[in-house]
């Protein structure tokens, strides 16, 4: 049986469909807004469909609750999967381009017989979207860039969905009754933000056996390729698996080596080999023999090193660090005291502003930070100045009623053209707090986008700066501001930056993270929530501040309650 939210998504996928068919816009807009009816629902839809209630749902038509009927008690739409069938591949793959949303797909089908990604990139160097109206030169070159965009990223995963699988592999793993040792290895080990491929090392006596249980795994879709240590295959979901089997002995050495990054094990095999050593991925070896390895740490230590963690381990600086045992002590999920960045039903969010804090305080958080969307941002319910003030009356009474969990009032205020933010200082000084984030001219880029982001960090009621370079993780490149200026600008103007924990974004980017902390610039974890579900999000966060060298200090919501609401209060008497 489908659940709400895997309901919604065939809906809108349904929707998405028609508009690409070309169909009524009023039929499109019944799928899409019936997906986002059905997502926000409180009630079970099981018991909905079960009475016939689910029919009086307010713009959910007789057609519609068949379909949602029919999802609910089989798992599977006929409709859509007709659709579905009846639509070139190829065009589904031009969702990808940056962009393109289906009405523009639509009428480069049917006007330029467009069927693919490769058709649309010869169309763009014939000229031909130049004179197509609705599009013109501007956007054929904006068509073009995201096309080399989709090539760079070809065959990438974002981190939550190679953990996702990667999770089921190794839980699957576990049952098989041949291992002695088990770990996820690779780029999702040292919390790369986008995967190729899941590697996973096993330890066993066994390998054949262990061999045969993995390829007879239920979500396995290919068998790529099978040797005597290492079996390749493709999964359900489209990404690609490897499980390499070693011996107990030769485990903890196989493990670090298909962790590290090509970068990083050839520093580290340098090393040994100054040291009169040899290291591979089977041991590290002396004149007088292997030198055997309980734990990754005693790999390290034989080489003269402080045990360095699985996500520094990019040769960025780590094994000097770890020669001079001055590695930091990385901050940890447990050490995140609450959340920032949190949307409620008041605009785009899925959830109440009570049920946010409920669900928070449940996730262990001591507060909550609310920063709905400000007024600019009408496409999501952004807040008017009488929606602002009723919502920072409900935050005040709540506030007094539970003493033991505390929300702060904050906003989400847009940033224009120029820098400047959507409310007037006499509003924005009702926050505790002020988040200001690019949603809008993404075409301004480069040194306009620099300044764009310096002006609003200069307005003294600004806070926090969201989502620096606005990228979406294989979506969206970002407008490319120059982060060593913004984060100067952040410390001049003791603006905390969003490390935005969505996997889809995860930005500020864990490369600029280092020089941040060099700054002495604080790093806020931010989910970025539009849901309960979401707030949990903060883990990807987590991943890529350790990424960054970050330490439980260099983190502003692993303050307490307390000292962050001093930091409000000092921020805003220099207002």
């Amino acid at each position: 049986m489908m659940e709400k939210k895997q309901i919604a998504q065939v809906l809108h996928e349904t929707g998405v469909l028609l508009e690409l068919k070309g169909e009524n816009p009023f039929k499109v807009r019944a799928y899409i807004n019936a997906a986002r009816t059905v997502e926000m629902l409180d009630e079970d839809i099981r018991e909905l469909v079960a009475s016939g209630a689910v029919k009086t749902i307010k713009g959910i038509g007789a057609k519609l609750s068949e379909h949602i009927a029919e999802l609910v008690t089989t798992g599977e739409l006929s409709f859509y999967r007709e659709l579905r069938a009846g639509i070139p591949g190829g065009l589904l793959d031009l969702l990808k381009v940056p962009g393109l949303g289906p009405k523009k797909i639509y009428a480069l089908h049917q006007a330029l017989d467009v069927e693919s990604i490769a058709d649309l990139e010869y169309a763009c160097h014939e000229n031909r979207l130049v004179s197509l109206k609705g599009f013109g030169k501007k956007s054929q070159e904006n068509v073009l860039q995201g096309i080399e965009y989709i090539k760079k990223f070809q065959g990438q995963y974002l981190i939550s969905e190679a953990r996702t699988e990667a999770e089921k592999l190794f839980s699957a793993l576990k049952a098989c009754g041949l291992l002695k040792d088990l770990s996820i290895a690779g780029s999702l080990r040292r919390s790369k933000e986008l995967v190729k491929d899941i590697d996973i090392v096993a330890a066993s006596a066994d390998a054949p056996g262990v061999m045969d249980f993995f390829a007879a795994l239920p979500h396995i879709a290919d068998i790529l390729g099978r040797g005597d240590t290492k079996t390749s295959v493709r999964l359900d979901s489209g990404i690609n698996a490897d499980l390499r089997v070693v011996s107990p002995e030769q485990f903890h050495y196989a493990l670090a080596h298909f962790t590290g990054s090509k970068e990083h094990n050839t520093a580290l095999r340098q090393r040994a080999k100054k040291m009169g050593f040899k290291l591979n991925e089977y041991g590290l070896f002396s004149a007088a023999g292997t030198l055997p390895a309980h734990c990754e740490g005693d790999l390290f230590t034989g080489l003269g090193l402080a045990y360095i963690p699985p996500e520094l381990r990019e040769d960025m600086g780590e094994i000097e660090a770890a020669d001079k045992d001055m590695l930091p002590e990385l901050v940890t999920l447990n050490d995140i005291t609450g959340v920032f960045h949190v949307h409620t039903t008041y605009s785009d969010g899925m959830h109440s502003l009570a049920e946010m804090a409920g669900e928070a305080q449940k996730a262990g958080f001591s507060y909550l930070g609310i920063s709905d969307h400000s007024q600019t941002a009408s496409y999501a319910g952004g807040l008017k100045i009488d929606a602002v003030k009723r919502q920072n009356e409900e935050i005040r009474a709540r506030n007094k009623a539970n003493p033991d969990f505390y929300v702060f009032h904050g906003i989400e205020s847009d940033i224009h053209s120029d820098g400047s933010l959507d409310y007037p200082d006499d509003i924005l000084a009702l926050f505790d707090f002020v988040i200001a984030s690019v949603h809008s001219g993404f075409s301004i880029a480069g040194d306009r986008a620099t300044r764009r982001l310096i002006t609003a960090m200069e307005n003294p009621f600004v806070t926090m700066l969201g989502h620096p370079t606005g990228r979406i993780l294989l979506g969206r490149r970002g407008y490319d501001p120059d982060m060593k200026r913004v984060i100067q600008a952040a410390r001049a103007n003791n603006v905390i930056i969003e490390l935005n924990a969505s996997p889809f974004r995860l930005d500020i980017d864990w490369r600029h993270i280092k020089y941040a902390k060099q700054q002495g610039v604080i790093i806020s974890i931010n989910p970025d929530a539009h849901s309960k579900e979401d707030l949990y999000e903060t883990g990807y966060g987590v991943s890529m501040a350790r990424k960054g060298w970050l330490e439980k200090d260099d983190v502003f919501n692993t303050w307490d309650r307390e000292k962050i609401m001093s930091h409000f209060a000092q921020k805003r008497n220099r207002t």
